[in-house]
């Protein structure tokens, strides 16, 4: 096929877009790929649209090649399955509602689980019938607070979202790893460089779950991996390596010091320094040896606010992201002074554990907080500080609890080494769900011994288009775009340099037996510069780059690779067969 640019629906720009903060989102609007229409909304136009739709391809080959069949559901939801699985109120402000004309609930699908499930169990009764594996590839809307980066995190996405079905865990498990082995199959059609990490369900449930990130400084995602063993997981899903319980008996009693003016970690160690306290044995006391109590008050989804406390070594910070996956689906915010106001025994700057206790305050502490460790932290009191409160003796935490910050340099939970962060952009999500939904609508077909038999879920997700934005990152240079050959919109771009009307027409004839053997060409007919063309062929990115221009006159047309930036020159006699032949390479 032959697509002429004088003929094509694209306007190309020369200036980044003012609000672009990342380099694939300057460059598809640059590049004409794609168009704001609002904030988080775009339209895709013809270039963009090829990318799109080719992406979709590969992943339905993968899909299709492990046994999925592809349905399509609607975008436009009832409220009702949302509220038997609670998620119409655990998806917060995430969630677009809307009501009909007659005020009946609707929203715009962010997932589908609930709809897949009801849609099988309502078509089979079985177990002669499953396994079953369907997906679809649809519109997803997300009312995301700050659309931002462009189709990176929008709030209308395209997103293949998969669904198998079994009736026991061993058939789970073989769908979870056929996608597994899928996904990796796509990402590496697509060219894309990714890490698998270990990752927290959060609001779809289940067990077993893993995202697929790709590699960039822009993304949203921290992960850590340890270089030694291959661990990875993304920063949410870290466990960390608690030590050794340490012996109590023996351990000198907790003592109550005037701290005057310490409400802080910083002027708590500079007291300790300087209070020559025995326990530390003329060592310098550091942030590490404080216990620093975050106050929060957090509220399960339709229940009221309660107080929680979390402890943590001073010398972490807590990490929000880390704590909202935690506490997930509760929600959580800091005190206000109108919370310690009502709730007199917290001295702000000076909380221990011991007021937290008595006045029935969850306290939930960080797993280095073993037994047997001695701590300096509030006494519960104005300018007042216990030294060596000794947990499992001093103090009983009602559990453990995963918020503090993940540092390069941790020791990895496998034990094999130490960890080391990077940015990633999630660009799939697998998840062995089990029988959360199939609980809810009580998806039961009959066994083979003729009882009824709860099926069991996974589900997983890839982010389409988000992948024509991160393609575009990994892939860009100062130049433009530089598709792979697998999602370029065109197989070849072909250029007219020269004004003559000879090799125009040379041309012309090259493009022609291009099209003949089935290459897709991108033409750029038009009478503009040659300055003009080689700068919008470079921005828009095609693979391969033929230029007709002052070699014509010697018999030659130039022949350019845009992934690599290596430059030929080719015999205009064998210039198809040798520019096709590089094309299928």
């Amino acid at each position: 096929m032959i697509t002429r640019m004088s003929e094509l629906f694209l306007r190309t720009l020369r200036d980044d877009p003012a609000d672009a903060e990342v380099p694939s989102h300057k460059l598809l609007i640059r590049a004409g790929y794609v168009r704001p229409v609002g904030p988080g909304i775009y339209s895709w136009l013809p270039l963009g649209l090829r990318v799109l739709r080719r992406i979709e391809k590969i992943v339905r080959d993968e899909m299709n090649a492990i046994g999925g069949q592809e349905i399509l559901l609607p975008a436009l939801l009832p409220r009702s399955p949302y509220e038997t699985t609670n998620r119409w109120t655990e998806y917060g402000d995430t969630l677009f509602r809307l009501q009909d004309r007659r005020g009946n609930d609707y929203l715009l699908g962010p997932t589908h689980e609930e709809i897949f499930t009801l849609t099988v169990k309502g078509e089979y009764s079985s177990y002669k019938d499953f396994p079953v594996l369907l997906y679809q590839i649809q519109t997803k809307y997300r009312d995301e607070a700050r659309p931002r980066a462009g189709i990176l995190r929008g709030r209308e996405f395209v997103m293949k979202d998969s669904y198998s079905f079994d009736v026991d865990d061993d058939g789970l498990k073989n769908a979870y790893h056929a996608h597994r082995e899928a996904y990796q199959k796509i990402f590496g059609r697509l060219g894309v460089r990714y890490v698998i990490v270990s990752a927290m369900s959060g609001a779809m449930g289940g067990s077993a779950s893993e995202e697929f990130l790709a590699e960039s400084e822009v993304g949203e995602d921290t992960f850590v991996r340890c270089l030694e063993s291959g661990y990875a997981a993304n920063v949410e899903a870290v466990v960390t390596r608690a030590p050794a319980p340490l012996p109590i008996d023996g351990q000198p009693a907790a003592v109550v010091h005037d701290t005057p003016n310490t409400p802080t970690i910083a002027t708590l160690v500079d007291w300790a320094n300087s209070a020559g306290l025995e326990q530390f044995s003329g060592r310098e006391v550091t942030a590490a040896d404080t216990l620093k109590n975050l106050l929060l008050k957090t509220r399960e989804p339709g229940k009221d606010w309660e107080l929680l406390a979390i402890g943590v070594p001073g010398d972490r910070e807590i990490d929000e992201k880390r704590l909202g996956a935690a506490l997930e689906p509760a929600e959580f915010a800091l005190l206000e002074e109108a919370d310690f106001a009502k709730n007199p025994f917290l001295v702000k700057g000076y909380v221990g554990p011991k007021a937290l206790q008595e006045n029935g305050v969850r306290y939930l502490v960080d797993p280095r907080i073993v037994a047997g460790t001695a701590w300096i932290t509030g006494a519960d009191a104005p300018n007042k500080h216990v030294v060596g409160l000794v947990a499992g003796r001093d103090f009983t935490p009602d559990g453990t609890i995963e918020a503090a910050e993940v540092r390069d340099g941790d020791p990895s939970p496998d034990g094999a080494g130490v960890l080391t962060s990077a940015r990633g952009i999630e660009i799939g999500h697998i998840f062995q769900l089990g029988r959360k939904y199939a609980d809810a609508f009580t998806a039961d077909v009959l066994g083979e011994d003729g009882k009824p038999v709860r099926l069991t879920m996974g589900s997983y997700g890839i982010g389409v288009s988000r992948m024509v934005a991160v393609i575009a990152e990994q892939q860009h240079d100062e130049l433009g775009l530089r598709w792979p050959a697998s999602v370029a919109p065109f197989d070849v771009h072909v250029v007219v340099a020269n004004k003559d009307e000879a090799a125009r027409q040379g041309a012309t004839e090259l493009v022609a037996g291009l099209d003949r053997l089935g290459h897709e060409v991108l033409f750029d007919d038009r009478k503009a510069s040659p300055g003009v063309k080689f700068k919008d062929a470079e921005l828009l990115g095609m693979p391969w780059i033929v230029v007709v221009g002052r070699g014509w006159a010697d018999g030659t047309v130039e022949l350019r690779n845009r992934l690599t930036g290596e430059n030929r020159e080719i015999a205009v006699d064998d210039a198809v067969t040798e520019i096709s032949a590089a094309l299928a390479g």
